[in-house]
């Protein structure tokens, strides 16, 4: 029989939890927010997909989102000195949104997290303290449950782990995780004199080791290096040291020609790639990067974390276990979708296969598949058709099956 899941306590307040606690809250059920109002000065993932706008639509929140945020019409890859695509939202086939935004996460996180209190939910701004129940259960501590202020007076009936690469349920519970074949660092900061090709696009710049990217903020750029971590150590003994070397010493960058200045600390990260084999058990899920984070490549965090929202508050809503192990499902298969497409990025398949097909438009058989093409490709990575299995399948085979005599170790990330 179904069980109601009347009181859900959240641990964590990003877009996830944020966008999970305004669903039930709306649906009349009780929702705690357990979070700590003092985040990083920089968050990855300020890039968004087109696939993220009906979420900011259904909280009520675009226009503030437009407010503070640059229009992002599509995105420019810089493969090499003599080659760059540019890709345009516009002019993708059947796409539901045709435009993005560039959002400072510090007020993204904090317009989802208000929208998510207007809808009901109660915030409590301290870091919930979880132990141990036995077996597979786990409560929230008595110091945590008194720190509510009345907001819960005993145990919630679910529990949530929305707090991010911290992983806390996952720790706790010693639940397996899959880790990707990459070990880079990923180091970033905001600068001011960073040029871009295509005003509002995200850049993303294929390095002499590993990439970078560039995303256009308000008065200022975020720049990112994803390198491999002990090729990046080289640089320097600080991540700022680090940074700022890199900057100097790669030769693409260099190209940029811009004499450019760091406005903000640098921050790093380094626990991706890595994805929880279980996101439910008895009375608790995970949702959002707690349950997985894949790469910062095609801007998917955000997208996996949202989704996975809406799938596990349909679930809570319907109580059943068959449910809540529908919502496992859906997430571990959109997180191994986005684990394959970033691995075509990283082993040169996917600019490759682009590069096919430009040549193949040149006759009359590629230009009559073009559209179906457009239909599919563009729409898994503006996150439409991620989890769409001929969507997906078409572009593995693609790049699987379809290169001809080129080596895609030619546009390989180092």
């Amino acid at each position: 029989m179904p069980q109601r899941f009347e009181t859900i306590a959240l641990v964590g307040g990003g877009p996830a939890g944020g966008l999970l606690a305004a669903r039930l809250a709306r649906a009349g059920r009780r929702v705690v927010i357990f979070t700590k109002r003092k985040r990083p000065p920089l968050v990855i993932g300020e890039s968004l997909v087109p696939a993220i706008i009906p979420f900011l639509r259904e909280l009520g929140i675009e226009d503030e989102v437009r407010g503070y945020s640059t229009y992002k019409p599509g995105a420019t890859w810089v493969l090499s000195d003599d080659r760059t695509i540019s890709f345009c939202f516009q002019n993708v086939r059947k796409a539901s949104t045709r435009y993005s935004y560039n959002a400072p996460r510090d007020r993204l996180d904090e317009s989802i997290l208000q929208a998510a209190v207007r809808s009901g939910a109660v915030l409590c701004d301290t870091t919930a303290t979880l132990e141990r129940a036995g077996g597979d259960r786990v409560r929230l501590s008595d110091a945590t449950l008194a720190a509510s202020g009345g907001a819960l007076t005993r145990q919630p009936d679910l529990l949530v782990d929305a707090s991010g690469r911290a992983r806390l349920l996952s720790n706790l519970l010693d639940i397996p995780a899959l880790a990707g074949d990459r070990r880079d660092t990923a180091l970033f900061a905001h600068l001011e004199g960073v040029p871009v090709i295509v005003p509002g696009n995200v850049h993303v710049d294929r390095l002499a080791r590993g990439w970078s990217w560039r995303i256009p903020l308000p008065g200022r750029v975020s720049v990112g290096l994803v390198v491999d971590a002990d090729h990046i150590r080289t640089f320097g003994d600080t991540v700022e040291q680090q940074f700022d070397a890199y900057l100097a010493a790669d030769p693409v960058i260099r190209r940029w020609n811009a004499a450019m200045r760091r406005l903000s600390p640098v921050m790093k990260y380094t626990n991706y790639q890595l994805a929880s084999t279980r996101g439910v058990g008895d009375g608790w899920a995970l949702v959002g990067d707690a349950f997985g984070f894949i790469d910062p490549i095609f801007s998917s965090g955000l997208l996996i974390a949202m989704d996975a929202a809406t799938v596990l508050a349909d679930a809570i809503l319907d109580g059943s276990s068959r449910a809540m192990k529908r919502y496992e499902r859906h997430v571990l298969k959109h997180l191994a979708a986005w684990r394959r497409a970033v691995g075509y990025f990283y082993d040169g398949r996917l600019f490759t296969l682009i590069e096919v097909g430009e040549e193949a438009k040149q006759h009359w058989i590629g230009r009559l598949l073009d559209p179906h093409f457009n239909t599919h490709f563009p729409r898994v990575f503006t996150g439409e058709r991620t989890t769409k299995r001929y969507s997906l399948g078409l572009l593995s085979f693609m790049c699987e099956h379809s290169l001809g005599t080129r080596d895609p170790a030619l546009l390989r990330v180092n």
